[in-house]
């Protein structure tokens, strides 16, 4: 089940989200509700609650889109009075103002209780009012469209329903330009409530990948669960994997846990036991679905930490630099050099998985040519810089291997020169403080001594 729960997080208020950065680009040109850029029509979408978070402190121009949470439906078609309006206008005000186009979420967890989603679908007069009553507040508030939350329409009659609610919404909402999404179960025996023909009245589907899987919300599980949508028919575009920025068991906000200790960043599990998406593990699964999906969604953006340990600037970082697994990042392309002068080479010119990374003299082939992404990889060969099986220890040798997002492939420049491995809190180190050729390069305390200190493109 999702914890999309008002009274849950309402005590959670105290969760953090992300200082606004940047200005983001009108697109151009698209038909529906135009979005802030990101490279071939990627989404990145947060829920932003009625109940904890700042609108002030968004980072709009690193989301296409926000989904205002949640107003919540009469058995007779019509909506319960929206909490804090006064927060909607405002955030539809930033948003708009950045590119960031604003939709409501209708419905929620609510306690399990979805018997007015029952109620008003099952007959034609009140799914008319709903329709009716959900467009008034589309007009009345601005907003760029409504992301239908029913938690869950069940097989049978109930998703016959389901179809036919959203089949008139769908209608009512793109005849004036909004779009109409949807938040969906993860997987299992309750997808079926959501029946294939809603796949070609939704502009896309949010697919709650978090509340299972162990650890929670693991990358293979959550890919399965978007591989499961796609394989009832869901297309590319329209399948957007949903990511947790909180943790189970505890449900501890992200940012909750990047106060405690700045080490959780680069984890998905405290040692404690409370498991959750950290950096590595959100740009591995941004860069899946750079490739397979149309997009990321998160829930939710008040529990974001701030600044370099943000999740919502992790995705944008991943998918602004490139560095899918099989597109190459935008980002600086030049020889890296160390001590002696000496540059970071690729053992043989090899670009097999395994292959040694090593000092030995410039010479300008590929084989020391390196592109450093805003994704945080260092490539060549159209493989990573890697740590050998993702080890942490001091002298664990690098490689390259298959770019897959990983805290092994992952590197920051320090200002002292340094390369960090922020999984391991490693520096990349030539062995033995040696500028021979053939001397590997590995992971090492850091100490920014000579055979520690790189130059970049």
């Amino acid at each position: 089940m999702t914890i999309r729960r008002r009274s849950r997080w309402a005590s959670a208020a105290a969760a953090l989200a992300v200082a606004a950065a940047g200005t983001a680009i009108a697109l151009a040109g698209q038909g529906v509700s135009q979005a802030a850029v990101l490279p071939n029509g990627f989404k990145s979408v947060g829920y932003m609650p009625s109940w904890a978070g700042s609108v002030t402190s968004v980072q709009y121009s690193k989301l296409t889109h926000i989904n205002y949470s949640f107003a919540l439906p009469n058995a007779n078609g019509t909506l319960q009075p929206i909490e804090n309006t006064a927060k909607l206008q405002q955030l539809v005000t930033l948003g708009h103002q950045n590119n960031t186009r604003i939709s409501l979420a209708i419905g929620g967890w609510n306690d399990g209780n979805d018997s007015a989603f029952e109620s008003l679908a099952a007959n034609a007069g009140t799914r008319t009012t709903f329709v009716n009553s959900v467009m008034s507040v589309v007009r009345q508030y601005n907003l760029d469209g409504v992301d239908m939350d029913w938690e869950y329409p069940d097989p049978g009659a109930s998703a016959n329903n389901y179809t036919a609610l959203m089949q008139q919404l769908s209608t009512a909402l793109h005849n004036e330009g909004k779009l109409l999404t949807a938040a969906v179960v993860s997987e299992g025996g309750t997808a079926s409530g959501v029946q294939p023909a809603v796949f070609g009245y939704v502009d896309w589907l949010n697919i709650m990948a978090y509340d299972g899987g162990s650890p929670h919300a693991n990358y293979e599980w959550s890919i399965n669960a978007a591989n499961f949508w796609k394989s009832r028919g869901l297309p590319k575009a329209k399948t957007v994997l949903g990511v947790p920025f909180y943790s189970r068991p505890g449900y501890l906000t992200y940012a909750q846990l990047v106060a405690q200790d700045p080490a959780n960043a680069n984890r998905d599990c405290t040692p404690s036991g409370e498991c959750y998406n950290g950096l590595p593990t959100i740009r591995r699964k941004t860069q899946w679905a750079m490739a397979n999906a149309g997009g990321i969604m998160n829930w939710e953006l008040s529990q974001d930490a701030t600044g370099t340990n943000s999740l919502v600037s992790a995705i944008y970082e991943t998918v602004m630099g490139g560095g899918g697994p099989t597109n190459p990042p935008t980002g600086r392309t030049g020889r890296i050099t160390g001590i002696g002068g000496k540059c970071v080479d690729v053992a043989g010119a090899a670009s097999a998985n395994g292959t040694a990374v090593q000092l030995y003299d410039c010479n300008g082939t590929n084989a020391q040519t390196w592109t450093v992404g805003g994704d945080g990889t260092i490539r060549a060969l159209g493989k990573c810089l890697d740590v050998a099986a993702a080890g942490t220890a001091n002298g664990v040798l690098t490689q390259i291997y298959d770019c897959n997002g990983t805290g092994a492939q992952q590197w920051q420049a320090q200002s002292n020169g340094t390369l960090r491995n922020p999984a391991s809190g490693r520096c990349l180190d030539a062995q033995n403080n040696s500028s021979a050729n053939g001397t590997r390069l590995q992971i090492w305390d850091c100490f920014a001594g000579a055979n520690q200190r790189w130059t970049l493109p």
